[in-house]
């Protein structure tokens, strides 16, 4: 009964490691944080959309509350959306929905901004990083990398001319 006892245990403590192990990997933290910035950069877009673009699509329109439209399923009539749901109806929120969509319209394309930003960075820095001198070569005979100055290459002897 100990031996089992002690297999257990050792596999938790191997499992614990493992657990520990893997969390504290780069690539799962850096998931965590993106994560977690995501989620207040939602808040942001969702503010951005019902507080600022909302209200001026709502101008444009004539005054349409977006929030306002549905579709009642039982056949009643209600004013606002608060109003159905108060009395128990279902109801089918298609104004919420484009909301919704915009939404997402505004974070895909604050992303893809982003992205594209962060792609332009880099593609300077990776231009800059190529302009400099070259200061290794290959050698001709066995593909070795080699001092660019080597006139006879370390790994396999050959003269380089």
């Amino acid at each position: 009964m100990t031996d089992k006892v002690k297999s257990v245990t050792s596999k938790g403590k191997g499992l614990a490691n493992e657990f520990r192990e893997f969390i504290m990997r780069g690539n799962v933290l850096d998931m965590a944080v993106g994560v977690i910035i995501g989620g207040a950069f939602q808040k942001i877009i969702s503010s951005l959309v019902d507080d600022i673009i909302m209200p001026v699509i709502s101008i444009i329109t004539g005054g349409i509350d977006f929030n306002n439209m549905f579709v009642c399923l039982d056949g009643n009539s209600y004013v606002t959306l608060e109003a159905a749901k108060e009395a128990g109806a279902v109801t089918l929120n298609y104004g919420t929905f484009i909301t919704v969509v915009i939404n997402f319209l505004l974070m895909a394309i604050v992303i893809f901004a982003l992205v594209k930003v962060m792609n332009s960075v880099s593609a300077k820095f990776e231009k800059e990083k190529a302009e400099e001198p070259a200061t290794t070569k290959i050698c001709p005979r066995c593909k070795s990398e080699i001092n660019i100055e080597a006139t006879r290459c370390p790994h396999c002897t050959s003269e380089l001319g």
